[in-house]
């Protein structure tokens, strides 16, 4: 194998140029000349030794080669920022309060602890998991410095949430097994949070609006008691597809006769400011963005950057 070191400044402009879709922006970002940017993407294609970008219509996009060294790159750089911000914070002392609903409990929390415990080994997280309600109250409260949560509860004038993406809501049922078979004589059954529960109204009244009779077959004042009420085959529920236990799938509503269901937003939401502040949210937007992007369907399409000249490859 060669070896070959490859320029992280280069890699930075390569991927902020796929980011925002156009080097030119990349490297008014980046505080950089065009030309600058231009002989970084040639460096970088004459390592690679094959070209890293196409024209496609009036763009560029990505090719084969240029893909593999996207991915590779967005870990470079990801491993290169934590390290660059291990040594900053490693001198912060305290907590961060981190509030979040029981889906991401399982999956999301244990890379965002991982990741921010090694960045800043002094600095201790106390997490919790509630519900959305519960966590709106806690942040209102003083009780948390961040909290993950589905939109759906009030919110109090002093809270101004981020909207981290826009999930479709979808129907769960078994992998093994069915609770439906076809058009259903006898009322469908439900597996449902207690209520008050966004997602167990707007099941209720998108059924009664389909004119589909149901009844509540099982109900649980915790998301894992309903994970597994699903997955026996008592009902099925809805949520999200986003961390979804092994045990249960996303149905299709066409094939079983449900409602097509909107999007939920999931927000970010912070009640206090501070760096480790900052990087905790940091760490949790990256964690959500790699979980939607996972989703069938939740990639960006190949990326494409608009061309203006020489400078934009």
């Amino acid at each position: 194998m060669r070896t070959l070191h490859l320029d992280l400044d280069a890699l930075r402009s390569f991927t902020t140029g796929i980011a925002l879709g156009s080097f030119a922006r990349a490297a008014v970002q980046l505080h950089r000349s065009t030309s600058a940017v231009s002989a970084q993407l040639k460096k970088l294609e004459q390592q690679a030794g094959a070209p890293l970008l196409v024209r496609h219509g009036r763009g560029l996009a990505l090719t084969p080669t240029g893909e593999v060294l996207h991915g590779y790159a967005r870990r470079l750089l990801a491993l290169n920022d934590e390290a660059v911000a291990a040594l900053d914070g490693a001198h912060w002392q305290g907590e961060v309060r981190l509030g979040l609903q029981a889906e991401f409990g399982e999956q999301l929390l244990p890379a965002v602890l991982g990741r921010f415990g090694r960045a800043h080994p002094r600095l201790q997280v106390e997490a919790q998991i509630a519900r959305g309600a519960a966590l709106v109250e806690g942040l209102a409260a003083g009780q948390f410095d961040l909290a993950l949560a589905w939109a759906g509860p009030t919110l109090p004038a002093s809270l101004s949430p981020q909207t981290l993406a826009q999930v479709p809501l979808c129907w769960v049922g078994p992998v093994v097994g069915s609770t439906l078979a076809g058009p259903q004589a006898a009322p469908l059954p439900l597996a449902m949070l207690d209520a008050p529960c966004p997602m167990r109204s707007a099941a209720i009244a998108a059924l009664d609006e389909a004119g589909i009779a149901w009844r509540v077959a099982f109900s649980s004042a915790s998301l894992a008691g309903v994970w597994a009420a699903v997955e026996a085959g008592l009902g099925i529920t809805l949520r999200t597809p986003l961390c979804l236990p092994r045990g249960l799938r996303v149905l299709d509503p066409r094939a079983h006769g449900l409602p097509a269901m909107p999007t939920v937003a999931l927000h970010l939401h912070r009640a206090s400011d501070s760096p480790a502040v900052d990087a905790l949210a940091s760490l949790v937007r990256e964690a959500v963005a790699a979980q939607v992007a996972a989703l069938p369907g939740g990639r960006a399409p190949r990326a494409r950057a608009q061309a203006s000249g020489s400078s934009e490859r």
